[in-house]
């Protein structure tokens, strides 16, 4: 998966935003305000941070050499994944969805009716 598919799959999801908050390379998307992909622009094959259960984050890091721990982020809430490592589009596709739902699971009410979640 490449950046531009993985900004079109991310700004697919309902209450996305993408935005530069730290500086002009970390591209970050968000739902609602709650980050839950982040990656740079400029070298962006080093890796996308996703948030994950702790116990799951453990488990896709023992199965898969492609996953790490969150770079400059919580090791236990978030790994990196290496986008363009040979790993199937639709898995990454499960990854970022299952990172966007566990975000979303914890908004307010009123957001997640916003988001029709």
């Amino acid at each position: 998966m490449n950046i531009e598919e993985l900004r079109e799959y991310c700004l697919a999801k309902p209450g996305t935003t993408e935005e530069l908050p730290f500086d002009a390379d970390t591209l970050v998307f968000k739902v609602c305000g709650k980050m839950y992909v982040l990656c740079s622009l400029s070298d962006y094959e080093k890796g996308i941070a996703l948030k994950c259960e702790p116990e799951q984050a453990i488990e896709l890091r023992e199965m898969y050499p492609q996953v790490l721990p969150g770079y400059h982020m919580s090791k236990i809430h978030w790994n990196t994944v290496l986008p363009e490592s040979g790993l199937p589009d639709s898995l990454l596709r499960n990854w970022i969805d299952d990172s966007y739902n566990l975000v979303a699971s914890k908004l307010t009410k009123a957001q997640k009716q916003l988001i029709g979640f």
